[in-house]
C-alpha cells in the first residue's frame, strides 16, 4: 500500500513494476534471491566466480592496486550452483533484449556442462530475462539442449513465442525478485 501525502492510498501491484524501473539486472536480482535463501536457511546457492589468471597488477599505492591484465584460465561453466532440499541445482543465468534468444549466448562446452549435471542427478535449469517484454523465464536444461542440439533446426535463435508456450513465467517480486525455487518445487518436490 502506498500512502500519498494527499491522503490518497493506492495497492502496489508488485507484478506490474517494470523492469526498467527495477533498476536492477538478472544478476542482481538473482544474487539478492539468493541471498534471500540463504539468510532465511532456505538454500545454499551461490554464483561461481569466473576463473581467472592473474598477469599484471600495477601499485600506484598500497590501497589502490588494480589489475591491468588478466586471462580467462578456463572455460566457465554455469553461473550458479549449490544445494537445496538434499539436491544438488546447477544453473546458467541469461539476459536478451531482442524478440528472441540468441543460440550463441550459451555456448558449446555448456550445453555440455549442463548434459553432464543432469546425467548426475542434479536439478538444472536456464534463467532467461526478456528485457523487452518484462519476463523471465524458468527453461528446463533438457529442453534447451534439445532445441540447440536439434539438427534440422536452423535456426539461430530461440523465439520468444517458444518461451511464452514451453516454459514457465518466474514472477518478480520486491523481497525475493526471482523466486526460481518455487518452480523448483512444483517440478520437482
Amino acid at each position: 500500500m502506498i500512502n500519498y501525502p494527499n491522503g490518497k492510498k493506492q495497492k502496489l501491484n508488485e507484478s506490474k513494476i517494470s523492469s526498467a524501473n527495477r533498476g536492477m539486472n538478472l544478476e542482481n536480482d538473482l544474487n539478492k534471491t539468493n541471498q534471500y535463501y540463504l539468510d532465511f536457511n532456505i538454500a545454499n546457492i551461490h554464483k561461481k566466480p569466473t576463473p581467472i589468471q592473474i598477469v599484471h597488477v600495477d601499485y600506484p599505492k598500497r590501497s589502490a592496486a588494480k589489475i591491468t591484465e588478466a586471462y580467462f584460465k578456463l572455460q566457465s561453466t554455469t553461473d550458479y550452483n549449490g544445494v537445496y532440499k538434499s539436491c544438488a541445482i546447477d544453473f546458467e543465468a541469461k539476459e536478451c533484449r531482442g524478440k528472441s534468444f540468441p543460440l550463441n549466448s550459451i555456448h558449446k562446452h555448456q550445453i555440455e556442462h549442463l548434459k553432464n549435471v543432469l546425467q548426475h542427478g542434479a536439478i538444472t535449469f536456464v534463467i532467461i530475462r526478456f528485457i523487452n517484454y518484462d519476463k523471465t523465464f524458468f527453461v528446463l536444461a533438457k529442453d534447451i539442449i534439445k532445441f540447440y542440439e536439434n539438427k534440422e533446426n536452423t535456426r539461430k535463435s530461440i523465439p520468444f513465442s517458444w518461451f511464452d508456450e514451453k516454459c514457465r513465467v518466474i514472477p518478480y517480486n520486491l523481497i525475493n525478485p526471482v523466486n526460481y525455487l518455487k518452480i523448483v518445487d512444483e517440478l520437482y518436490f
